[in-house]
């Protein structure tokens, strides 16, 4: 029994009705504002659950206190529940009990669902995560702030988490691990941190409310049995509690986000929230939310499964739920109100937050009408807004959601280049073809992984998002520690700081990757600390016996510390990379000709190595010419015409010419060059 559960009053289900509707569940459909809400003096609460027998909101005046009133709520044919009360309880908090015909036996043993429209929740930091739904009705002044509009093949997207950017004291942020230390002033880390490298495009990891905890470890609690997270905690936010409220969490000082309390009582996080968003949209930064539409908190007292899981959930024909997500259930995204849901959170973060655009996890699990219902209805009101997904997820069909209209995470791209593991799966870097992926395929990622060309996917480059790392799996910098040192994944001695310099070859294949990314059409996106070649090396921590200290981590999902904090003492130490990715990004800035190339002006010349590519983005204007040798042989390579000026090499990088080629240009073994002529 939790706290939660020891304040609600019991409710007499003696004779519990059949619900009153008659319709099947997928003909049910109603467009009543859904939620709570205060309209002329009165609170309204409105739920949609067709499969329960009777509803009750509990309002509470305090968290963790006994409830304060209960009201039985009455359900219209559609399945719409409604309770009306004549005054505003804006800022009390209210829950909701469901009584369905599988627990007449014991409704008191229910928990408090939360409400799947709640505009703000409060949570009892423990474990399974008890909540409480917030009756928000505060303004807002966004002083004239609108959406960033940004061409999709101009984008170039940093993938942040909002405690990761700030939480390390090397960031010198005063609200650490905060929204609001992520677009604080005068800082090493956060918003300074992305603009100076040049980045126009943040895309957080998930911050709706989420579960911050799993279960206790080797122990049987709330019907799991925690095996794989020593550290119970659930750090990346992959499971969503409230999809309509920003994370509580993420509006704490670290000092009072303490075990046994209630976070988010006063919805300041929904606030914070906004201020972070006009925060970057002042730097000319969009904001894109990762979002999780295709399962729901495993780790959660009550959520739509105990709302409704026969509707909001899929089941197969055993009657068992779904797991495609691999995370225990997946959404019934085809049932009319789960797609509303769905389409109705996209636009209120639209609406609400200003928020620029969304990444779709796991997006193949979700059914088709509604990805494309979902994109039509948000470019009514933006029609800029960014639409990213994982195209996989019970299937793969990248193709599919290019000719609808979605960009994607471009997964071939990032293994034919880089790789899928760095032990036995090494790419075209390290001059292996993993996969059977060659040069040929190289060649059609640069050009934006055109369908009729080598493991082509889009037939528009600008649904192609290109990236070598992301949260999932080693960090870049790490992938290639481990591939120089034929599979080591040990942290000398313990010396991070010593361990994170890079070698000369891994500094110069880091570079290599670089140049590839930064010249391919498409988006690019890149991870966090990507830029300084970033280490997650498994911190000691007194508190978990973790086997895998001091090695470096690929699956950093669970741990709260620094494992995931960017230590911008890191930077420092790989400055010269930093600024290679930093000059790269500016002059791909400030050439349209390098993002928005037609296939046409970009062409391949031969250099009798497998694994070194020359190719030449030319327009009557200007032209580029990118030569990348991966090989152990230095590479001569003559030029399609006489005196260009070199302005990148295996140093630098940048827009500034650093000499004169005429015809023939050297370049050495496991670097790369960029070579300019103006016409």
């Amino acid at each position: 029994m939790t706290e939660l559960e020891n304040v609600v009053k019991n409710i007499d289900i003696k004779a519990v009705p059949k619900a009153k509707t008659k319709k099947g569940l997928d003909e049910l459909f109603s467009e009543k504002p859904l939620g709570s809400f205060v309209t002329n003096q009165r609170t309204i609460f409105r739920l949609f659950a067709p499969n329960a027998a009777r509803v009750f909101v509990y309002i509470f005046h305090v968290p963790g206190e006994p409830v304060h009133d209960q009201f039985e709520m009455s359900m219209d044919e559609d399945g719409v529940w409604e309770a009306c009360l004549m005054e505003d309880l804006s800022g009390k908090f209210y829950g909701y009990k469901i009584l369905d015909e599988a627990h007449m036996w014991d409704g008191k043993d229910l928990p408090i669902a939360v409400d799947p429209y709640a505009k703000a929740l409060t949570t009892f930091v423990d474990y399974l995560n008890p909540r409480l739904s917030i009756i928000y009705n505060d303004k807002y002044d966004w002083e004239g702030d609108n959406w960033i509009a940004i061409n999709l093949r101009d984008l170039i997207i940093y993938e942040a988490h909002v405690k990761d950017m700030t939480s390390h004291e090397s960031s010198k942020t005063k609200h650490a691990g905060t929204y609001k230390g992520l677009v604080e002033s005068n800082t090493k880390g956060g918003i300074n941190h992305i603009k100076e490298l040049g980045a126009n495009a943040v895309e957080l990891l998930p911050t709706h409310e989420f579960s911050y905890y799993e279960t206790p470890f080797q122990k049987e609690y709330g019907g799991k049995h925690n095996t794989w997270n020593p550290y119970e905690e659930n750090h990346w936010g992959y499971m969503t509690a409230g999809y309509f409220a920003p994370a509580a969490k993420y509006a704490q000082p670290e000092g009072e986000l303490a075990d046994h309390t209630w976070v988010g009582k006063s919805a300041e996080q929904v606030t914070q929230f906004k201020d972070m968003v006009k925060g970057f949209h002042k730097e000319g930064i969009a904001v894109i939310m990762d979002v999780v539409f295709n399962h729901i908190s495993e780790y959660e007292l009550a959520n739509l499964q105990v709302i409704d899981r026969e509707y909001y959930l899929r089941k197969n024909e055993e009657g068992h739920l779904t797991n495609e997500s691999w995370c225990g259930n997946d959404l019934a995204s085809e049932r009319p109100m789960m797609r509303r849901l769905i389409k109705d959170c996209i636009k209120y973060w639209m609406t609400e937050y200003h928020v620029d655009g969304f990444r779709f996890d796991l997006g193949k699990i979700l059914d088709y009408q509604t990805l494309e219902e979902v994109l039509s209805e948000a470019k009514e009101i933006n029609p800029n807004v960014i639409f990213i997904a994982e195209p996989w997820g019970g299937g793969y069909d990248p193709t599919g959601f290019s000719y609808r209209g979605w960009s994607t995470w471009n997964d071939q791209f990032r293994n034919g280049i880089k790789g899928e593991n760095p032990y036995n799966g090494l790419g075209w870097l390290f001059c292996k073809n993993f996969g059977g992926k060659n040069k040929e395929s190289i060649k059609n990622n640069i050009i934006g992984s055109l369908m009729g060309g080598r493991d082509g996917l889009y037939h528009s480059p600008e649904f192609s998002v290109n990236y070598l790392a992301s949260h999932d799996g080693y960090t870049l910098g790490d992938f290639i520690r481990i591939a120089c040192q034929s599979g080591y994944n040990e942290v000398t001695k313990g010396n991070v700081k010593q361990f994170v310099k890079l070698s000369e070859e891994q500094m110069q294949i880091n570079k290599l990757a670089a140049i590839l990314l930064l010249s391919s059409q498409g988006i690019v996106m890149i991870h966090e600390g990507q830029e300084f070649a970033r280490t997650k090396v498994v911190r000691n921590d007194k508190y978990v016996d973790d086997p895998h200290t001091g090695k470096m981590d690929h699956n950093s999902y669970d741990k709260d510390n620094e494992t995931n904090y960017l230590n911008y003492e890191h930077l420092e130490v790989n400055r010269e990379l930093f600024e290679y990715y930093k000059g790269l990004i500016k002059l791909r800035k400030n050439h349209p000709l390098l993002k928005n190339a037609k296939p046409h002006q970009i062409k391949f010349h031969s250099t009798n190595n497998e694994f070194a590519l020359a190719y030449s983005i030319k327009n009557n204007q200007e032209e580029f010419v990118f030569i990348v040798n991966t090989s152990e042989k230095n590479l001569e390579f003559t030029t399609p015409n006489n005196n260009y000026s070199l302005i990148v090499d295996a140093n630098v990088s940048g827009t500034v010419p650093i000499s004169t080629i005429d015809k023939i240009v050297i370049v050495s073994s496991k670097s790369g060059c960029v070579l300019y002529k103006k016409y």
